[in-house]
């Protein structure tokens, strides 16, 4: 890995005591034990905000609603009638 960017921090003596102590538990240099929970946590962040959860009732609510024939509706009928006009 090629490094492009730096990210600077300031931490208290005893929050960096903890790292260092912790690094050299899991057997890593200090910078690579920060970047690889920093990276880890920014994942699982990233993937929490993309996930939806849904209740056992609006589990079955939403599978219904995909086991439905699609019908559009007339307001999507008429949008979808004007789009057309627009590439002719």
């Amino acid at each position: 890995m090629t490094a492009t960017s730096r990210l600077d921090i300031q931490l208290s003596a005893r929050d960096r005591d903890r790292i260092d102590r912790a690094a050299a538990i899991a057997g890593l240099p200090v910078p690579t034990f920060v970047r690889t929970a920093v990276i880890r946590e920014a994942d699982r962040t990233l993937i929490a905000e993309a996930m939806v959860t849904l209740s056992p009732e609006e589990s079955r609510r939403f599978l219904a609603a995909l086991s439905k024939p699609f019908a559009p509706n007339r307001a999507l009928r008429r949008a979808l009638k004007s789009g057309d006009s627009l590439g002719a």
